[in-house]
């Protein structure tokens, strides 16, 4: 396949470390092995073997690459990121109860809650055994505090989800866990096993940051106006299972006291009619706040983009910016 055939940013880039992304795989397939318990690995290849465009351990290659990176560590913590990425993965449909990711019923649903939750506990268990292989504490640093982070966002959304105090703060520290910390991390530690200096790592901590909070944005916002075929998901699924996301808080935050009332019918007590969702539309048209939104999902995207400025001139960080635009073009 010829890369300059390609139109998306993240194919482009998968093309370009072809050679490094099978090593991860090859990876992957191995350490995720078990000689005591065949669920694991079975558990295991349903959701890595679904697909999936790997965009978190390709960020780590693609960091490491900028900065002329020779070795193979950053196989190693690309497989770490991957790990960590579907250990979440399955806690999460244990949490939200779901039945479906990426297209095929989930684990938790083909086994069991116990066989999910236990499974993304080895593969955490797995990921800190490839991080600590590398002999780099600091890395070890950013990859442990990603994953207190990301469980810290996780609990923090279960427990705001239905608050309509919740504020864009506290959404954007949901996302800064849920979402943004990985790919943060990717990053990070793609530009520190390279021996890039303190300001570049700094850069691609920021890149990714901004990177994952215009993805998470995004994502929120198709759910109220994307195209189903597209995206998986019913329009409105958040709504119906009361997820407080940003085009809500900002409506919320401009609710006269009868809409007010409205939100905390529907979502904050879960009381939901027929009709509810194309009124809960209606507010958000009211108050502009879909498209507020919009413009603060494009706002990070190129916050993403200006921290690229400071790196090495290279086809990757040209790819880098694209994959920021890319996020947010599905808004177009």
């Amino acid at each position: 396949m010829n890369v300059g055939t390609i139109s998306k940013p993240h194919e482009r880039l998968a093309e370009m470390l072809t050679r490094e992304m099978a090593a991860v795989n090859t990876l992957i397939q191995t350490r995720m092995a078990s000689e005591h318990a065949p669920r694991i690995p079975e558990v295991t290849a349903h959701l890595v073997e679904a697909g999936g465009k790997r965009l978190r351990p390709m960020l780590t290659l693609a960091a490491a690459q900028l900065f002329g990176y020779s070795g193979d560590h950053h196989v190693k913590l690309a497989a770490t990121v991957e790990f960590i990425h579907t250990a979440t993965l399955l806690h999460d449909d244990v949490v939200d109860e779901s039945g479906q990711r990426r297209g095929r019923p989930t684990a938790n649903l083909l086994w069991d809650n116990k066989s999910s939750v236990l499974v993304g506990d080895y593969l955490f268990s797995r990921s800190f055994q490839l991080m600590v292989e590398t002999g780099s504490l600091r890395v070890l640093d950013i990859l442990a505090n990603a994953s207190a982070t990301i469980a810290e966002g996780e609990v923090l959304q279960m427990t705001a989800a239905t608050d309509l105090g919740t504020d864009e703060r506290v959404y954007l520290q949901v996302v800064r866990g849920k979402t943004a910390a990985l790919f943060s991390a990717a990053t990070e530690v793609g530009g520190v096993i390279a021996g890039a200096t303190d300001a570049q790592v700094r850069a691609l901590y920021d890149y990714g940051d901004a990177l994952g909070i215009a993805f998470q944005i995004a994502d929120d916002l198709l759910d109220y106006q994307g195209d189903s075929k597209a995206t998986g998901k019913n329009v409105g699924d958040d709504f119906r299972e009361r997820k407080l996301t940003l085009p809500v808080i900002k409506a919320v935050a401009q609710a006269t006291a009868e809409e007010h009332a409205f939100w905390e019918r529907t979502i904050g007590r879960g009381r939901q009619e027929d009709c509810d969702l194309d009124h809960a539309l209606s507010l958000m048209n009211k108050y502009g706040t879909l498209e507020a939104t919009r413009a603060d999902a494009f706002g990070w995207a190129a916050k993403a983009k200006s921290e690229l400025e400071t790196l090495p001139e290279h086809e990757i960080r040209t790819l880098l910016r694209d994959l920021a635009d890319y996020v947010v073009s599905r808004l177009n």
